[in-house]
């Protein structure tokens, strides 16, 4: 692995858009980040399980994700799915076990790389058909560690640039229909938007000075512990289906499966305004394309992109 490829994050800001407002065309070409919009060299992907339980914040190296997806899991809680290829932060976590969701969400990314914890016995076949390289502590020795600031199980840490070291082939990102833009016309102004899950909340809060979405789960500003407050460019409420699969935890709960391949509707909030859109998934290969009512294409604001997969 070449450390040159990578922007290391640490605590520092994220990337902003070129000056005055120019933005690459869609879909983003050569040296722009299909995720984000924003200049980034070609670069493998790295997806990671985070745990999010309150034992479990604040996380470590989010602010460097190029997408950060929120799923409901067991007993109404959710995790998060940070997805890393612009920049590999120092540390991510704490990392937690995957779920079959997972497997279907990351179809789009080609073969993307996955950093978890481990999952249940019996969905490791699943795992090991699906086109994406695993990287659990027995896959990627040495990328793991055990923080001793807090309790396990919400204490794995990852180091990224080591976990990919032991997933050479990983693919590198590529068009998954996101569009960056200016804005688009209409939608309508509003300062904060919050998503329920049966356990867990998040708020965001549009900050105009900042030209981004202060996240906050359960009323509480999410911080990290490397970059300060969370904060997203764009938040995509996507409306999916939620039924319950066929796996349990160990507690007996039955694990929801979030089905991403389809269609539906959806929020997408940008510069202080929310626009209904429309979402399409045909296939769990192909991409994820967002529009307005009418059809067009609804553009993102460059930078990091939240995606809230709630039930309908």
């Amino acid at each position: 692995m070449t450390a040159g490829l990578y922007a290391c994050s640490g605590s520092g800001p994220a990337p902003q858009p070129p000056p005055g407002g120019s933005v690459p065309p869609n879909p983003p070409g050569k040296g722009v980040s299909p995720f984000t919009g924003l200049p980034a060299a070609s670069a493998p992907v790295l997806a990671v399980k985070i745990d999010n339980v309150r034992p479990a914040r604040p996380h470590t190296g989010l602010g460097a994700a190029d997408i950060v997806y929120v799923e409901q899991v067991e007993a109404g809680q959710t995790r998060l799915l940070a997805v890393y290829s612009s920049r590999l932060p120092a540390t991510v976590g704490p990392v937690r076990s995957a779920r079959e969701s997972d497997l279907e969400l990351l179809r789009q990314f080609g073969r993307p790389a996955l950093a978890y914890s481990g999952e249940q016995s019996a969905l490791r076949p699943l795992v090991d058909a699906a086109p994406l390289f695993p990287l659990t502590p027995g896959d990627a020795r040495g990328a793991y560690f055990r923080s001793q600031d807090r309790p396990a199980p919400h204490n794995l840490y990852v180091r990224p640039e080591r976990a990919l070291a032991a997933a050479p082939e990983a693919g590198k990102a590529k068009d998954i229909g996101f569009r960056f833009g200016a804005a688009p016309p209409g939608g309508n102004r509003v300062d904060q938007h919050t998503v329920r899950y049966p356990a867990t909340r998040f708020t965001f809060t549009w900050s105009a000075t900042g030209e981004r979405w202060l996240v906050a789960m359960d009323g509480t500003p999410t911080r990290t512990t490397d970059g300060g407050r969370a904060t997203a460019r764009t938040v995509v409420v996507q409306n999916v289906e939620v039924r319950p699969s066929r796996f349990r935890d160990r507690g007996g709960n039955v694990t929801p499966y979030t089905e991403t391949v389809g269609s539906g509707t959806a929020l997408v909030l940008r510069d202080g305004r929310s626009h209904a859109a429309r979402w399409s998934r045909p296939a769990a290969d192909g991409v994820t394309s967002f529009t307005t009512p009418g059809g067009e294409p609804l553009t993102f604001a460059p930078g990091q992109v939240w995606v809230v997969l709630t039930g309908r």
